[in-house]
């Protein structure tokens, strides 16, 4: 059966953490999903990948972790993903705590989505090198697996550094939260097969190169690699509200997909919420 969430920038100005949970949780959805960005600097070095100006939630974005948390303390079932956060961006040992800590909130609940972000101006604010970020991120996932499957954790790559620690909580899920891995085919595919438990592609870049073909060439690439396909499921985001994509979808063999909200209050989403569940009972039968 096909998952469906949403994923959504919660601002001051939008529907809050706690009320969407509810009424996803109402409505049968299965996931709820909160991206990253800790800031937009004013220098603009890289340009906005959908075109355009940077639409204002970009500045205005709370932090993931804490209003999934807040998600998680009204909901029984959700689950509850960052999409995604920006692992280059962050100190391994303390996000690590971070995933174990809500994990352990949520009852296991958690869906580590992760990426190495397109923003050069917001990653070199960091003290991340832009060039080498998908090393640094891919260290920083390998050192995370490590905090969190060994009693005496240590990691010795080239870029992350630290020797045996004693940190707790672990997370429920076991050996860790899938870690899911959001971008583009080929390279963010490539990365997803060396080191995720999934990959995220969006809708519209799916589009370009026909969804159904990339989706193919994703899964040779990953049966070549030596992986099994039952260890990567595909999330698809930005998929629009059409039954006949939908269902297509599953027929493909899509594990999960998940709508765009605006940053918007109730008034505005709840009829979206409602469009989205009806297209849901559809799909159940």
């Amino acid at each position: 059966m096909l998952k469906i969430g949403a994923v959504m920038f919660f601002t001051s100005y939008s529907m809050q953490p706690v009320a969407l949970a509810r009424a996803l949780e109402e409505r049968g959805f299965e996931s709820l999903w909160v991206p990253e960005h800790t800031h937009i600097p004013s220098s603009r070095k890289t340009q906005y990948p959908a075109g355009g100006p940077l639409i204002r939630p970009y500045y205005d974005i709370m932090e993931p972790f804490l209003a999934l948390t807040a998600a998680a303390a009204v909901t029984n079932n959700l689950r509850l993903g960052t999409g995604i956060a920006l692992v280059a961006q962050r100190d391994p040992i303390i996000t690590a705590k971070a995933v174990a800590t809500l994990d352990q909130i949520s009852n296991g609940r958690f869906l580590f989505g992760v990426g190495n972000g397109w923003n050069q101006d917001e990653i070199e604010n960091h003290g991340t090198e832009f060039k080498t970020r998908h090393k640094l991120a891919r260290e920083r996932i390998e050192a995370m697996k490590a905090i969190w499957t060994q009693e005496e954790p240590e990691y010795h790559g080239e870029m992350v550094n630290f020797d045996k620690m004693k940190m707790w909580p672990k997370p429920i899920q076991k050996p860790y939260p899938p870690i899911i891995v959001g971008g583009a085919f080929p390279y963010a595919a490539k990365r997803a097969i060396a080191y995720g438990d999934g990959w995220i592609p969006r809708a519209d870049r799916l589009e370009k190169g026909g969804v159904g073909v990339i989706i193919d060439d994703f899964r040779k690439m990953a049966v070549e690699a030596g992986r099994d396909l039952a260890t990567l499921p595909i999330t698809i985001f930005r998929v629009p509200d059409e039954l006949d994509r939908l269902k297509f979808c599953e027929e493909i063999g899509i594990d999960r997909v998940v709508f765009t909200l605006p940053a918007e209050k109730e008034d505005k989403l709840l009829p979206i919420l409602d469009r989205w569940a009806d297209l849901q009972r559809q799909m159940n039968g």
